[in-house]
């Protein structure tokens, strides 16, 4: 009976030879003009087992990236060779990561203590910059991309720029920055923080200018220039996007809605003041 039962069975398909068989697809050529994941073929009725590692590979990336920690004293190492000020260190209220990930309003206040010591550290009159470098959702970015974009950014901005020692804070949100200009009584505050990571880019970083720094300011009042690593906008060219933000913010008093990126066309035009030149 057995014998009669294998008889009647539907025969399996012979196993493709090689690798594994991927049926063609006719969107193929559009995954050179993007990293996103477009035309990943089949195999039978499932995604192909290189492409499904490839998948979990990046996920891990991304998670590894969020929960990783940023080394702080090597981003202050590099940041003493490359000239700056001996950084001021920070912390949110947010005690740990954990709580950072379930709490993002603790993110955007300085622990009380810290808020202290940084308005003693205000100079009197204030300051025209500071920059604040916090870890945010991507310690990887961070860690990565922020000493060299400082250093692409510290020749392009003026001699006569008021620069507070950068700010290096620890489980940081964007609105962290607000807290902190506020404490140092600066005009303009830039925070570099990692972006939350993507399954094409767990080392994102992100660059947020406000004018007036103050608790309670709102995204509308910030400029952004995001998706700053090797495969997005290098970092060179995000420090000479930012320097011509930096100046025009500071020449006309705002930031954000009210202000356009124009840096591209400032480029072209011969007849632009420098950054942080006074308006005619």
């Amino acid at each position: 009976m057995n014998d009669m039962a294998d008889d009647h069975r539907v025969p399996r398909p012979a196993p493709p030879q090689g690798a594994e068989a991927v049926a063609d697809d006719a969107w193929a050529a559009w995954r050179a003009a993007t990293p996103a994941r477009i035309a990943l073929g089949r195999s039978g009725d499932a995604l192909p087992t290189a492409e499904l590692l490839r998948f979990g590979c990046a996920h891990a990336g991304a998670r590894d990236a969020v929960h990783a920690s940023l080394d702080l004293d090597a981003l202050q190492a590099q940041l003493h060779q490359q000239g700056w000020p001996v950084p001021l260190r920070v912390h949110s209220q947010a005690p740990d990561r954990a709580t950072y990930l379930r709490r993002p309003d603790l993110g955007r206040r300085l622990e009380p203590g810290d808020a202290r010591r940084l308005s003693e550290a205000a100079v009197a009159g204030g300051c025209d910059l500071c920059l604040v470098i916090g870890d945010g959702l991507s310690a990887v970015a961070v860690q990565r991309h922020a000493a060299p974009l400082l250093g692409a950014l510290r020749p392009l901005l003026p001699q006569d720029l008021s620069v507070a020692p950068p700010v290096l804070a620890s489980q940081a949100r964007v609105a962290l920055s607000d807290d902190i200009g506020e404490c140092l009584n600066a005009r303009l505050a830039v925070m570099l923080i990692g972006e939350r990571p993507g399954l094409s880019a767990p080392d994102s970083l992100g660059l947020y200018l406000t004018f007036g720094p103050r608790m309670g300011n709102t995204d509308a009042q910030r400029n952004c220039i995001s998706n700053v690593h090797g495969r997005g906008l290098p970092p060179a060219a995000a420090a000479a996007r930012l320097s011509w933000l930096i100046g025009a913010a500071l020449r006309r008093g705002l930031s954000g809605v009210a202000l356009k990126d124009e840096s591209e066309t400032a480029v072209l035009d011969t007849s632009a003041s420098p950054p942080g030149a006074s308006a005619a």
